[in-house]
C-alpha cells in the first residue's frame, strides 16, 4: 500500500512546472517557483527520495518512431490467484510493446496498453504474450484510431 505524502505549496509549484517541463534548470525551475536555488535543489531531491517524483523522461511520439498502432487490450485470466496474477504482471513487465498494465476489478483481470507498429506486429505480441499463456482465458482488443487526449499530468 502506497503512502501518500504530504505536499506544501512550494511542492505542488514545483511538480505542475516539472510536469510541463523537467528539461528546466535547478536555476529556472527556482525562480519558476519562486524560491532559493538551494531550497528548489533541496525540495527536488526530496521529492525524488520520497518516490513523489518517479523518473524523469522524454514522451517520444509513437507514429514518428514506427509504433503507431495503439491497442487497449482486456486480459481475463483462467486462474486469479495471486501468484497467477503476479505471473502475469511479470510477463507484461518484460514486454516492451505494453506500455501500461493495470490490475482491474469488476471486468476483466487487466486492462493493457500496448504500442506496436502495425497489426502484424499486434498479432505477433498476442500469440506471444497472451494466447501462448496457459492461464490467459479471454483476449479482448480495441485499436486506437484517434487520439484526442494525451496528458502524462498528476493533478496535484
Amino acid at each position: 500500500m502506497s503512502v501518500t505524502v504530504d505536499l506544501d505549496d512550494v511542492d505542488r509549484r514545483i511538480l505542475s512546472v516539472l510536469q510541463n517541463d523537467a528539461t528546466l534548470t535547478n536555476q529556472e525551475l527556482a525562480a519558476r517557483v519562486h524560491v532559493s536555488a538551494p531550497t528548489c535543489l533541496r525540495r527536488v531531491r526530496r521529492l525524488i527520495e520520497q518516490g513523489v517524483i518517479e523518473k524523469q523522461v522524454a514522451i517520444v511520439s509513437p507514429e514518428k518512431v514506427g509504433a503507431g498502432l495503439t491497442g487497449i487490450v482486456e486480459i481475463t485470466l483462467d486462474v486469479q490467484a495471486a501468484e497467477r496474477l503476479a505471473e502475469f504482471e511479470a510477463a507484461m513487465a518484460r514486454e516492451t510493446a505494453v506500455t501500461q498494465c493495470y490490475r482491474v476489478s469488476t471486468g476483466p483481470d487487466f486492462v493493457l496498453v500496448v504500442q506496436v507498429p502495425d497489426m502484424a506486429a499486434y498479432h505477433a505480441l498476442a500469440h506471444r504474450a497472451f494466447t501462448a499463456q496457459g492461464n490467459v482465458r479471454n483476449v479482448r482488443t480495441f485499436f486506437s484510431v484517434h487520439r484526442s487526449k494525451f496528458d502524462t499530468r498528476v493533478a496535484i
